[in-house]
């Protein structure tokens, strides 16, 4: 087994992706919309606000755009929900169930669509996702779970893979079959990020990076705001909070969000380049693939023939000793699911903050004058492009837009800040899915 201190402690998408410069002159005293935060939500919603003629200025905290969780996920893009279809259907009724499911088919027509209208190179593909069953009992599950997405009408491109047809497609003898979902999708994370921003900046929007804001002045009952950062201020008709999860910037200022996101980190690793032939023998169909777990693991292939593979490997926040500390539990869960890898060098491991909600769907609206959308739990990387365009689209006066619209969104109890009981979130979760 390679040593772990040979794998870089960073993205794969960002180290391999040109930095966005951002903008180098100082801040305007004015703009139509600022938005913060320069993830995929930020991004887009400047993109969208700058062509309907806004005058749009976007902070980022950090030193380059979409470094957080649009930088720092498995890459995948994927519809359906983050939990089961027919739970949420027993909750809150058929047809809001199936809007927020179809909002989700719509966030990865949403990517698609601005790939190919801005022309970014981002190795973007919709080979689908296939959800794995590791045990035999999670088969009956799966199938169930097809069975009322049909019936109801919701979806009707899923279907129920076999353990052999699995196998013909996954070099892994762990899986006893699977649910196909086929809209969806992948791309390289950082070129995409790099051709948004270069997009929004096109139609005129300003993206300052390193630039985080320190506080919100509200301006009179309306949504206009006074910005402060350690640039200087702005003041603006309209404010996005675009932050997800993010520990520097807006997620720290804004205490009513801090109670209700749990920053849960997720652990990435990925290999060397294993070459067409042998890249093609482990994963035929090229899909995005995720295992049914609490605790998952999910992989993909890039176009340089690597294996990106993660999981909750801990629950930790996201540093450099957690994720060395993860590259190593994903090491191992590597093996165990394709034993043939054993030896291939890890060239990355990273971690990144996962926004989780209580109920492990997205929360978008406005409160106290300020427009907000976040809380992707997982299923971001679609859903925060579509929400972008989406609240753009709120914010010109069009509340219909907004598909997680009019939902409570209560606190989370006992939480206040740092996510103290991860650890014991970790354990619970390991012993559902010992029992499972």
């Amino acid at each position: 087994m390679r040593p772990t201190h040979l794998m870089k402690l960073d993205s794969y998408w960002t180290d391999s992706a040109p930095a966005f410069a951002g903008h180098r002159a100082g801040l305007p005293a004015r703009a139509d919309v600022a938005v913060i935060g320069g993830g995929f939500t930020g991004l887009s919603a400047a993109l969208a606000l700058a062509r309907r003629g806004a005058s749009v200025v976007v902070l980022e905290a950090g030193e380059r755009v979409a470094a957080e969780a649009s930088g720092r996920n498995g890459g995948h893009v994927n519809n359906g929900l983050a939990v089961d279809y027919a739970d949420v259907a027993a909750k809150v009724g058929m047809a809001r169930a199936r809007a927020w499911y179809h909002a989700y088919d719509d966030a990865v027509d949403t990517v698609e669509r601005l790939v190919r209208e801005e022309a970014i190179d981002c190795d973007f593909l919709r080979h689908g996702k296939l959800k794995l069953a590791t045990r035999p009992n999670q088969m009956a599950a799966l199938q169930r779970s097809a069975e009322r997405l049909m019936a109801d009408g919701v979806d009707t491109d899923v279907e129920i893979l076999d353990a052999a047809r699995v196998h013909a497609e996954v070099q892994s003898e762990r899986f006893h079959g699977g649910l196909l979902y086929k809209r969806s999708g992948q791309m390289h994370m950082g070129r995409f990020a790099q051709g948004l921003a270069a997009a929004a900046e096109r139609q005129g929007a300003q993206i300052h990076t390193a630039t985080p804001v320190q506080r919100l002045e509200r301006l009179g009952g309306g949504h206009a705001h006074r910005l402060h950062t350690a640039r200087g201020t702005v003041e603006a008709q309209q404010v996005l909070l675009a932050t997800g999860a993010s520990r520097h910037g807006g997620y720290g200022s804004f205490g009513w969000l801090r109670r209700r996101i749990v920053p849960i980190g997720s652990f990435i690793v990925v290999t060397e380049p294993l070459g067409a032939g042998r890249a093609q023998a482990l994963l035929a169909a090229r899909r995005t693939y995720v295992t049914v777990a609490n605790i998952h693991h999910y992989f993909r292939l890039t176009a340089d023939h690597r294996l990106v593979f993660g999981g909750r490997a801990r629950f930790a926040v996201s540093s450099p000793q957690s994720d060395a500390a993860s590259g190593e539990i994903l090491r191992a869960g590597l093996a165990e699911t394709f034993p043939q890898l054993r030896d291939v060098r890890l060239d990355y491991c990273w971690g990144g903050l996962v926004d989780m909600t209580q109920d492990r769907l997205p929360h978008a609206g406005e409160r106290d004058g300020l427009y907000y959308s976040m809380g992707y739990s997982g299923h971001g990387t679609q859903m925060s492009v579509h929400m972008g365009q989406r609240m753009a689209a709120v914010m010109a006066g069009d509340a219909e837009a907004n598909p997680w619209r009019d939902r409570d969104w209560r606190a989370i109890p006992g939480h206040f800040g740092p996510p103290w009981f991860l650890p014991a979130v970790g354990l619970y979760y390991r012993l559902k899915d010992r029992l499972g």
